[in-house]
């Protein structure tokens, strides 16, 4: 019960679903958010359908919680209008209602590609500038700067996660520097919820221990988790490690592609 009540924005995705499971007998009170309806599975979780684009009901929502996990938001590349509604308004709305509520703690969703234009043979910490390989990647860095905004002016305790590729397995060559599992999602959200109050803000890449992985694990010092999975056991099954790997190659792989945000943009 050390958790208190935790708010899950996001709760119906993928990382949502398998933290909603792995950390309900851990809290006190878990409340879960999505835009999709949800059922409550458990005797202390409490779910709200809730657009993050609604101020009011974000806030209503979050009342009398003792930390966020905010999850919520569009995934992938789209149109900068509507990732800048999803993803940086829906996180603003999430930060302000834990100022107003005086949440001390909130954890945000970022994302590796905020950062996927560095080469492959850059091993990437989280103090380097940002590289963002796309307008998702744009969105992700500007969740990184609300959340230290909030950390710096308003003394919520902010921790964000740039999340690796959550996958059940790799299942491509990238992923053997990428991949984040299920048991090491579970980790890293645990870790930053529980995280000493005294830690105003961080960054930290939630990857797992990966041989080939492209970006510094966090120091203890930053966030006591340790992950413990590592891709390269799948590598044996994987089809395309045939291709030479370019050093000078960006890290987002075909995320860094011109078309990939050109579909998104005006002829």
């Amino acid at each position: 019960m050390g958790l208190g009540t935790v708010v899950v924005t996001g709760a119906a995705g993928n990382i949502g679903s398998v933290v909603r499971r792995a950390l309900r007998g851990e809290v006190g009170r878990m409340v879960l958010l999505d835009r999709v309806p949800l059922r409550a599975e458990a005797a202390n979780e409490v779910v709200h359908t809730v657009d993050l684009r609604d101020a009011d009901a974000v806030e209503a929502a979050l009342t009398g919680a003792d930390a966020v996990l905010h999850l919520g938001g569009l995934p992938d590349e789209a149109p900068l209008e509507q990732l800048l509604e999803a993803n940086v308004l829906g996180t603003h709305h999430v930060l302000e209602a834990a100022r107003r509520a005086r949440i001390p703690r909130v954890v945000l969703a970022g994302s590796n590609r905020v950062t996927g234009f560095y080469p492959t043979a850059h091993r990437t910490d989280p103090r380097d500038p940002v590289r963002p390989d796309g307008m998702y990647g744009v969105s992700k860095a500007a969740v990184e700067a609300l959340g230290r905004l909030y950390a710096d002016k308003f003394g919520v305790s902010v921790i964000c996660l740039r999340i690796g590729s959550f996958e059940e397995a790799p299942t491509e060559a990238r992923h053997l520097a990428t991949w984040l599992s299920p048991r090491d999602a579970v980790g890293f959200c645990r870790a930053a919820l529980a995280a000493p109050l005294s830690t105003r803000f961080a960054t930290v890449y939630a990857v797992s221990a990966n041989t080939r992985r492209f970006w510094e694990l966090p120091a203890a010092t930053e966030l006591a988790y340790t992950p413990v999975d590592d891709a390269e056991t799948y590598a044996s099954h994987l089809t395309d490690l045939d291709v030479p790997a370019d050093p000078e190659a960006p890290q987002a792989g075909p995320y860094a592609l011109p078309e990939v945000t050109l579909r998104h943009l005006r002829p």
